[in-house]
């Protein structure tokens, strides 16, 4: 993050704000120790002095349609402590909100002082000043919970020193059954499943998609664009194929064949718009695929393709192989974040903390996922397993926690927003060039890849 001068007075006016607060506070007590010792009728006047300060501050906050019922419940607790405080909520969506920032500034009446980001924006955000220093490792042991905060996605929210978001979930990819289909095309979801064997017919992925795509590069450790110590930049993918390691070309191999597996067949898989109706219709009872690729968001919408539910079996992603080697996505997450424009009003800032703390707060874990479909990073899995959850409910947690034990760390650097289209347009051209091989097909991806590494 850019060191500019008046953010950094800026930050620095904020703490002396908060100092003076809390100096201010310290001498309040003072004073009423010292009348105690005077007279004993002060007593109750001392005890009410010395109760923690009420917040009176008013701040906007982020909310998507669906999680307005939780936000709401917490909203009503901190107000409950806090009567005179003003907390409003805006209904919007998180990438909505988002872009509403990239398109306007932090100034913008629709733009909240708290709201969700999602841990790859965080560098972005930090680079344009969009968000405002908090105290999340003293939030965070109020909260309890965190085996490790640093280590988790709270060390992945500080930069320059700073923290600039507080962890709201984890998040990676698991594996969707449907054992219905999987009966009837003689699939064990029992076992692992090759992704080399059948895949097209049995497992759906859409691969052309990077978010999807890294779960099969990461099983061999395709590093689609890395950062090294240095800073300097690079990618596997810019590698003739002669030179790429045997089980690199191994998964590329079986890129190439599920791919032409579909071109062959004419499905929809290969167009970035018809993928997804495909995919449910395949999906859905009685269709051909066992197998389905997602997060735990859509754990509703498969299970009523799943038969209504009778018919699903949620399994870690590890379930799924690539060569013999298990698939793995990242250890990915959502924050929560302050506007930057709160900074230098201590009041504001200390009632966004508050919301940020009552909103993550573990006591709810169980209702953050029912109302948000979100996993807390600080709450042992056995708290899930013994609520009133459903036993899907319960199925979709414990494979997203392993799924998410087992990923690598998910890059957070800015520069690899491109790869997102280098390797959707790379994979989506195959239907377009039709390669023969898998050394073709890999060939367009590596073109592409050499493209946007010299942009850099």
């Amino acid at each position: 993050m850019g060191d500019v001068g008046g953010f950094k007075m800026k930050k620095l006016v904020s703490l002396l704000l908060i100092l003076v607060m809390v100096f201010s506070l310290a001498a309040c007590g003072k004073k009423t120790e010292t009348e105690e010792e005077t007279t004993n009728a002060a007593v109750d006047t001392t005890e009410a002095a010395t109760e923690a300060p009420k917040l009176t501050g008013s701040i906007t906050v982020q909310a998507e349609s669906t999680w307005l019922e939780y936000y709401q419940a917490a909203i009503d607790r901190v107000v409950t402590e806090n009567p005179e405080a003003t907390i409003e909520l805006i209904e919007v969506g998180s990438f909505d909100h988002l872009d509403t920032i990239d398109k306007t500034d932090i100034n913008n009446t629709d733009v909240a002082d708290v709201f969700a980001l999602p841990a790859d924006r965080i560098y972005g955000l930090a680079e344009n000043e969009v968000l405002a220093g908090m105290d999340a490792p003293t939030m965070a042991a109020n909260l309890g919970g965190f085996a490790d905060y640093e280590a988790g996605l709270g060390g992945n929210f500080k930069i320059d020193g700073e923290y600039l978001a507080f962890p709201m979930n984890i998040e990676s990819l698991i594996a969707f059954g449907n054992t219905a289909n999987a009966a009837s095309t003689s699939v064990d979801l029992t076992k692992p499943v090759e992704f080399t064997t059948g895949a097209a017919d049995s497992v759906l992925i859409p691969v052309w998609n990077a978010w999807f795509g890294v779960a099969v590069t990461n099983a061999a450790n395709i590093e689609l664009l890395g950062k090294k110590d240095d800073g300097t930049l690079f990618s596997d993918l810019t590698e003739d194929w002669a030179n790429l390691p045997a089980e690199k070309q191994a998964v590329f191999t079986a890129l190439f064949n599920y791919w032409k597996a579909h071109n062959d067949a004419a499905t929809g898989l290969w167009d970035e718009n018809a993928a997804w109706g495909y995919m449910d219709s395949e999906f859905t009872t009685g269709g051909k695929a066992s197998l389905r690729i997602s997060g735990a968001w859509d754990a509703g919408a498969f299970s009523t393709q799943a038969g209504e539910g009778k018919d699903l079996q949620v399994l870690p992603l590890n379930q799924i192989t690539v060569n013999g080697a298990p698939l793995a996505h990242w250890k990915g997450g959502w924050g929560l974040g302050i506007n930057a424009r709160a900074e230098g009003d201590a009041e504001k800032m200390a009632l966004a903390q508050a919301v940020i703390e009552e909103i993550m707060n573990p006591e709810f874990a169980v209702d953050f996922y029912k109302g948000l479909g979100k996993i807390m990073e600080n709450v042992d899995p056995a708290v899930y397993a013994a609520s009133d959850l459903d036993d899907a409910s319960k199925a979709v947690i414990d494979a997203t926690i392993k799924s998410y034990q087992d990923a690598p760390a998910r890059p957070l650097f800015t520069e690899w927003g491109p790869v997102w289209d280098t390797w959707k347009n790379g994979l989506l051209s195959w239907s377009a060039v039709k390669p023969a091989t898998a050394e073709a097909a890999y060939a367009e991806v590596q073109a592409s890849f050499k493209a946007m590494m010299l942009n850099f």
